[in-house]
């Protein structure tokens, strides 16, 4: 052994190869490496952008639907008019039709117009009677049919105001564009302004919005989500009846009792293929095996929760088998050396941990039918309904719509306050859907277990 020191050649070619220096190779890696960072932060930057300005736009085009116009006026019930035989029998009153009512109307807001001393030079009697909704004339007639006993009393009513003036007090219309609307006037908007300094016309929360019904194309403002919401609601639990307990039966048996073999496989292709079918292609199958073959009522919650169904089944029963599949081999093993059968072992002991995933999936998969439209529209749910379905089971098979397709509908019709509505009822959607995915983490969370 020696004490003498190393070659300058090999301290200089120790130096080269240093784990503490970068080579040339080592920097070219880590600069590939941050590229990669930034392209991936990149594209996460403008998704978010998207989506922001996705959920900003639907929110200032939709926010105006929660909010309505309202003119609080006296109104005198005529009982000439409203009650000829003077009987007070509500089956003779309903006799008389809403154009009564809307004479009745006319007169209040004129009065009401005399009584403030308004002068707006050009206005017309038309224009005075045009600023309430067509809808406020079936408003007054329920409500005195509810209590006959109000006619030949002066009440005071909140009538609805008509789409332009509420889009008036929205940003919606301007005076510029009334000029060239056919439908309202500058004088109409000026009438109305004053009504509302006066405080007679106020502008408030619509809860209407979510309990109505749909509404023609010439009341706009009346337009609701109600049956909607409803109808929906309706499907969902067909879907959640049939979909979850077949999927979830279907995929414990494939993935724990079936055995391996080309029926099997053939059956999992056939699962994987259906799960990538086009939406559309339910709703024909629904529209030839519910409707013309079985003879099941169009737009009826029952047909559209049996089509939503078929589309779900495929996602539940996929991920049902991946939450199996997580299940640690051991689990079962330990199960059947402790003497538990097949069944006790799956029922007792991974079904349980495979919980939270299965829950999680069957959520996401009642999601992705709660937005589904195509299949609706193919079976008729795209009809116009006024009346409410009754309480289930009879309302399964009654007329209703679904908030998608009420979306869709809505934003068919001409009038811009539909499109308002439209945007309304997305955010609706929207909320719907965000509650069931906080629902699907909670689950998660709750019932996770980790090894």
């Amino acid at each position: 052994m020696t004490d003498m020191p190393m070659p300058r050649s090999g301290t200089a070619s120790a130096a080269k190869s240093s784990l503490m220096v970068a080579d040339a190779n080592t920097r070219r890696r880590n600069a590939a490496e941050k590229r990669f960072r930034l392209y991936g932060a990149t594209a996460i930057g403008v998704a978010l952008l998207a989506l922001v300005v996705l959920l900003f736009t639907i929110v200032r085009d939709g926010s105006g639907a929660f909010r309505q116009t309202y003119l609080a006026i006296p109104v005198q019930l005529n009982a000439e008019v409203l009650d000829p035989k003077g009987n007070r029998n509500p089956e003779e009153m309903a006799k008389v039709l809403t154009l009564s009512y809307g004479k009745v109307l006319d007169a209040a807001v004129e009065a009401a117009v005399v009584r403030e001393n308004i002068q707006i030079q050009g206005l017309t009697e038309k224009q005075i009677s045009g600023l309430i909704s067509k809808e406020a004339s079936a408003q007054v007639r329920h409500r005195v049919l509810a209590n006959p006993d109000l006619i030949g009393q002066m009440i005071d009513v909140d009538v609805l105001a008509n789409g332009r003036v509420d889009g008036f007090f929205k940003g919606r219309v301007s005076m510029e564009s009334a000029a060239n609307d056919k439908n309202t006037s500058p004088e109409q908007l000026m009438l109305a302004q004053e009504l509302r300094d006066r405080g007679l016309m106020v502008t408030r929360f619509n809860w209407n919005f979510l309990t109505n019904p749909d509404a023609s194309d010439q009341r706009p403002e009346a337009a609701g989500v109600g049956i909607a919401i409803l109808g929906s609601l309706y499907m969902m639990l067909v879907v959640l009846l049939l979909a979850v307990p077949i999927g979830v039966g279907a995929s414990i048996y494939l993935e724990e009792f079936a055995p391996k073999n080309k029926w099997t496989d053939i059956i999992e292709v056939n699962i994987s293929n259906l799960a990538a079918v086009p939406s559309i292609v339910f709703g024909i199958l629904g529209l030839a095996a519910f409707i013309n073959f079985a003879g099941l009522p169009q737009s009826a919650p029952i047909v559209g929760g049996l089509v939503l169904t078929l589309m779900t089944l495929p996602t539940i029963i996929i991920s049902t088998r991946a939450a199996l599949k997580a299940v640690p081999p051991s689990i079962r093993d330990a199960a059947l050396g402790v003497g538990a059968s097949k069944m006790q072992s799956v029922f007792h002991h991974v079904l349980p941990l495979a919980m939270p995933g299965i829950l999680t999936g069957t959520i996401i998969g009642l999601a992705q039918a709660l937005g589904e439209t195509a299949p609706l529209l193919l079976i008729g749910m795209v009809a116009f309904v006024k009346n409410y379905p009754a309480a289930p089971p009879e309302g399964l098979f009654d007329p209703a719509s679904a908030l998608p397709v009420q979306v869709y509908n809505w934003t068919q019709r001409s009038d811009p306050a539909f499109i308002e509505r439209a945007s309304g009822a997305i955010i609706v959607l929207l909320i719907f859907l965000f509650c069931m995915n906080l629902l699907a983490i909670y689950l998660r969370r709750k019932f996770e277990r980790r090894w």
